[in-house]
């Protein structure tokens, strides 16, 4: 689809957001699809009272003239737009519910450079599918009505606030003062947004931090497939012999990255078990592509599985919510947590904010590990997750991912029966987001397209470490294999 002349076709929602390439987003798209969710707000009259739109943005280069054609989207709706600056995703989120207002994140969170995206909020809370349909409805009718036929070439003045004392203060005020006493962390800081803040907020908790590999240009750390650049930084700090951990986020800080002592980084699903675990909830949310001990621990009275995606995961903690759970919390195997119920403890009370956070499970993890007395490498080995590790294939369109997809969920298919057969062959099949086969060693595999980027997802559950490297390599074999080899229409 063309609109002015701009090729919008590599945008499209995905599990967090609007995202696609840089070159068909800035300009007119980002300006377009601002107004079609400003419009949406405007019909519904869930923009809030003060008719503000919060607009923030990560490091990346082409985030704050995006951010200015956002700014003008809504303006030219009636609407005023706030500058809150470079902030974490969740500060911004933060801000909105406390003003009662709408927002737009630009960022594209872990993806390379080259791409960009929007975050939508709401003036109670992130948007959910229904919402992005609705906004792509929108984009469809204004377009047809000529009015984003040009890009306005005025820049609205927008005023700005400070949007990141409240987020620091939401920690500071929760977690007792000098709760972190004692331990030193290392804050891989690279481009993630949060950098200074995590930074400043572990410091302020009383521990003693050591900022590390500071970037002046933008690095897509994926806490879901860490690149062996960071691996590798974790191992050499880690040698120093001085850290209790070592801590990071990904791009707009919503998702957290925690390495123990040794330089070996925490699944996110581990991470936010843990977080529940400190908070003491009795329901978590969670996709299906978190690991398989939740279930076996006993420690929660509920797991709900979802969807990948943070819209599943905030629509299944509303439905636990009102189904009478007392305290909530959603993770995803990548890292992000959301805390879906108000917790209070000691007098002291935290707000619900069911948008991923990275600071949440960083400063519980690590407050963990000050009151146990446990190294974190001990206080992870104890909760008896499965080994489970996942990787990408890069450079894989949707329709490739679908058509391996249906070879192995077909029975009958060449595919299916020659796949995994060192393992028994498969045994069952999870249809919910992808394909999670079961294989009869009790190994798990799962493929799955990613909604950010043309890659395809492969995650892998067995015993031992050495079992599950072999898995990854061979789940990622099979795919490649067969994307290279299958026909074109689809498999045989």
């Amino acid at each position: 689809m063309c609109i002015g002349g701009f090729d919008v076709s590599s945008l499209k929602f995905g599990t967090s957001g609007l995202r696609g390439l840089v070159t068909d987003l800035v300009g007119l798209p980002a300006y377009s699809h601002a107004r079609a969710f400003c419009a949406m707000i405007a019909e519904d009259r869930t923009g809030g009272d003060a008719r503000e739109v919060l607009i923030g943005r990560d490091l990346r280069a082409s985030s704050a003239e995006i951010a200015g054609q956002c700014a003008q989207a809504a303006a030219d709706a009636g609407l005023e737009p706030v500058d809150c600056g470079e902030v974490p995703t969740p500060a911004l989120a933060m801000a909105a519910l406390a003003r009662g207002a709408a927002a737009i994140m630009v960022t594209g969170s872990h993806i390379p450079e080259d791409r960009n995206g929007l975050k939508f909020y709401r003036s109670r809370g992130e948007i959910d599918k229904a919402d992005e349909a609705r906004i792509l409805a929108w984009h469809a009718r204004l377009a047809l009505s000529a009015m984003l036929a040009t890009l306005p070439a005025t820049r609205v003045d927008a005023k700005g606030i400070d949007v990141l004392t409240g987020y620091r203060e939401r920690y500071e005020v929760f977690f007792p003062p000098e709760v972190l006493r004692g331990l030193t962390i290392g804050v891989y800081q690279h481009s993630t947004v949060g950098r200074d803040v995590i930074a400043e907020v572990l410091a302020a908790l009383g521990a003693e931090v050591v900022p590390l590999g500071r970037a002046a240009h933008f690095i897509p750390v994926d806490t879901e497939a860490l690149r062996p650049e960071d691996e590798e930084l974790a191992r050499l700090w880690a040698a120093q012999g001085r850290f209790d951990a070592l801590v990071s986020a990904d791009g707009d800080a919503d998702r957290p990255l925690i390495a123990d002592g040794t330089g070996r980084f925490l699944r996110g699903d581990l991470v936010g078990a843990l977080t529940a675990a400190f908070l003491g909830a009795d329901t978590i949310v969670t996709p299906v592509t978190s690991n398989s001990a939740l279930e076996r621990c006993g420690r929660f009275d509920k797991v709900v599985r979802t969807k990948v995606g943070s819209p599943f995961v905030i629509a299944g903690m509303a439905e636990a919510e009102a189904e009478g759970a007392r305290s909530v919390v959603g993770f995803e195997a990548n890292g992000g947590t959301l805390l879906g119920s108000t917790v209070e403890r000691d007098g002291r009370r935290l707000p619900a904010l069911p948008t991923r956070d990275a600071l949440l499970p960083i400063v519980a993890v690590l407050a963990m590990v000050a009151q146990s007395g446990e190294p974190l490498a001990a206080l992870a080995i104890r909760q008896d997750f499965a080994v489970a590790l996942s990787n990408r294939l890069p450079n894989v369109r949707q329709e490739q991912s679908a058509i391996l997809i249906a070879a192995l969920d077909d029975e009958a298919s060449q595919a299916s029966r020659a796949a995994f057969a060192g393992h028994g062959g498969i045994v069952a099949r999870d249809r919910r987001d992808g394909l999670r086969l079961t294989l009869a060693d009790d190994t798990t595999v799962h493929f799955r397209a990613s909604g950010n980027a043309p890659e395809l997802r492969v995650y892998v559950e067995a015993r031992r470490l050495d079992e599950a490297e072999a898995l990854l390599q061979e789940g990622l074999d099979v795919a490649d294999h067969w994307i290279e080899t299958a026909p074109p229409a689809g498999p045989a």
